[in-house]
């Protein structure tokens, strides 16, 4: 019996003193490497990524994060065909003041001389243009908001404010380089081409004029403006899509109305 229990007792601390050596080779023994699981939801199993291949896919999907980003670019605002950024156009310009100041301008706005904005016949409504003297090198920037001048070989009207910068006032005149550098109009259509033929006192002799007009131009009009000598009735002839077909045709109704015709840009089509 007592040989039978030294045996059992020393079996026993033997197991006792295996298991104590297996504990202290398990605190001994080298970590394994770790690793930080990622986990896909790809064919519904979870998927394990080395710690030593996840730096070089962080980098990866910034790169390409910071690439997009880099590409991106607001969008800017359309500009009516025909007068991009940069259009240039060189001729006389004269300025228009107190007898229009408080009026109504193409655009709608009630005019205010002191504001440095112009008329031009066809350049789009909101069009902003760098005005040039050729005489003295001095500048002006220009919001367009109405339509004229009416007279041949004028291209440009400036407010009180716009010749006075130019050193035009007492001169009436110049000569001047305009450039388009901006466009703050609503990026709708432009509008069509019409040739103005005429603008009358009485409304009887603009609708004569009209009738005339109106076989031979589809979308002809008469249109009412208040000027310092009192309300006028300008008929304007046909629509075009193109400032050539425009020219030629003012051409034809110069010769044949023996009168002046201009060439204007409306932005009522009806």
């Amino acid at each position: 019996m007592r040989v039978l229990h030294s045996l059992a007792g020393r079996q026993t601390g033997d197991r006792r003193a295996h298991r104590l050596e297996h504990h202290q080779s398990a605190r001994r023994a080298p970590h394994p490497v770790s690793r930080r699981i990622l986990t896909n939801l790809v064919m519904g199993e979870k998927r394990t990524v080395p710690r030593r291949l996840l730096l070089p896919l962080v980098f990866l999907l910034l790169s390409v994060w910071f690439s997009g980003c880099s590409s991106w670019s607001p969008s800017r605002p359309s500009y009516p065909p025909g007068y991009p950024v940069g259009f240039v156009e060189r001729g006389s310009a004269s300025w228009y003041g107190p007898g229009f100041h408080g009026n109504r301008t193409a655009n709608g706005e009630v005019y205010d001389m002191h504001q440095f904005t112009a008329a031009h016949r066809t350049l789009p409504l909101g069009s902003v243009a760098l005005v040039r003297s050729l005489t003295n090198g001095r500048h002006v920037t220009v919001r367009i908001n109405d339509r004229g001048p009416f007279v041949r070989g004028r291209i440009l009207d400036l407010s009180l404010a716009g010749a006075q910068a130019m050193g035009m006032v007492g001169r009436g005149t110049d000569e001047v380089e305009l450039r388009v550098v901006d466009y703050q109009g609503n990026n709708g259509l432009p509008g069509v081409l019409r040739v103005q033929v005429g603008a009358f006192a009485d409304p009887t002799n603009a609708r004569v004029l009209l009738q005339r007009l109106q076989d031979a131009y589809p979308g002809s009009k008469m249109v009412a403006v208040d000027l310092p000598v009192g309300r006028r009735y300008r008929v304007y002839a046909g629509r075009f899509q193109t400032e050539a077909a425009a020219e030629r045709a003012s051409a034809r109704l110069k010769a044949a109305l023996d009168s002046e015709a201009f060439v204007i840009r409306d932005e009522e089509t009806d």
